[in-house]
């Protein structure tokens, strides 16, 4: 096999930019071969819009068992993402999923399972991971040469979106059509970054509010606070309702403090190890002395090209994987965390109570008011 024959599941604003990257040819080892989708409007507009040589299906499960394709891209409403790849590694294909791996944790440790009796490649687009400048950062960490990590604060404001945005889509920004607002729909690449680099907290507390800015069900304004395991914090703070907004991370280490910001790595070196200092020295207000430098990186940031490169390479060679889909439930258990200790108004231990989750979960997803453009309830239970 030279190329790798994909199918793609869902044809909104995400599937059609993959279905236009691959016909493009900016995936040479990938060809796209079909497309699914249940509404008539975007299959009409994907006739139009892509190549007359591709399959075109009503169902995703239809394309998976059509035989076209060795692969399959899953870009479907969210609820749904772990469904698809289930069915697809159980029918022999490999599978990339969207961001987020589901809604809820105990969904995706499902597909998960499955993943791990599969011998097919499952991986999940969490392409943040391919920017130069999260790449060096964590090179840097795994190196163990900047110490243990005290704290880290993420201010990702800068995700604008107007009432226009959410009334596009009549299952955006619902309990029942996606499972959550900007947590799960903006700030996974983070939330995935956050753990990726810093590993997982112990424990969140989270004030997740609802409708603040828009005239929405779910959380548009979002701050949590963290606790790591050595006793660093950290400080979450995302929201759909600030412009100009800010991307600012900043992680201090006991050998100094790296902010990440406007696509720079800017670092604080220590002379010494503070905590070490800390220890040591005997001016009391005397601190380790400090030089400022840029980090080089190498300047490459493929994004969703390079996942799909990569995806593709890891099919044909046993190449490796921007990220497998398995470590797709990572940064969903941070976000699940925030909910549930929004929802309980306290404290959450990770590992939470997946169970417990699901419950609270369920109570919202009940009264969620999920409408098609035109005005049509959809089933709430995920049934699109």
């Amino acid at each position: 096999m030279k190329q790798v024959k994909i199918g793609i599941i869902g044809l909104g604003g995400m599937g059609m930019n993959h279905a236009k990257n691959i016909l493009s040819g900016n995936i040479p080892e990938m060809v796209l071969t079909a497309v699914a989708d249940t509404s008539e409007e975007r299959i009409l507009r994907a006739e139009e819009n892509l190549s007359e040589d591709l399959g075109f299906f009503w169902d995703g499960k239809e394309l998976i068992d059509s035989g076209l394709c060795d692969a399959v891209l899953i870009a479907v409403p969210h609820y749904q993402h772990p469904e698809y790849v289930i069915y697809a590694l159980e029918h022999g294909l490999h599978a990339i999923t969207e961001k987020p791996a589901g809604v809820y944790t105990r969904q995706v440790r499902e597909m998960n399972e499955a993943a791990e009796k599969s011998d097919r490649v499952f991986a999940i687009m969490l392409n943040q991971r391919t920017n130069c400048v999260y790449r060096k950062l964590h090179e840097m960490i795994e190196s163990g040469t900047l110490g243990e990590l005290k704290r880290v604060n993420w201010i990702i404001t800068d995700w604008y979106r107007t009432q226009a945005y959410y009334d596009a889509a009549g299952w955006k920004a619902t309990w029942g059509g996606e499972g959550g607002g900007v947590l799960l729909n903006q700030s996974p690449h983070q939330l995935d970054l956050l753990q990726w680099l810093c590993g997982m907290p112990v424990k969140v507390r989270a004030f997740c509010h609802n409708g603040k800015w828009h005239d929405i069900e779910v959380e548009d304004d979002v701050t949590a606070y963290l606790e790591f395991a050595n006793g660093a914090t950290g400080v979450f703070v995302t929201t759909t309702g600030d412009a100009p907004g800010t991307n600012r991370l900043e992680l201090t280490f006991e050998m100094g403090k790296i902010v990440c910001e406007n696509d720079r790595l800017i670092f604080d070196r220590l002379s010494e190890n503070v905590s070490v200092h800390c220890r040591t020295e005997q001016e009391g207000f005397k601190k380790p002395s400090c030089t400022r430098e840029e980090i080089a990186t190498d300047g490459k940031n493929e994004q969703h090209t390079g996942v799909l490169k990569a995806f593709a390479d890891c099919i044909l060679r046993g190449g490796p994987l921007v990220a497998r889909g398995e470590e797709g439930i990572n940064g969903l258990t941070l976000s699940n965390a925030m909910y549930l200790s929004s929802w309980l108004d306290k404290t959450i231990e990770i590992p939470f109570d997946e169970d417990l989750f699901l419950e609270e979960l369920n109570k919202r997803r009940a009264i969620s008011k999920v409408k098609e453009d035109k005005g049509k309830v959809f089933d709430v239970a995920g049934t699109f």
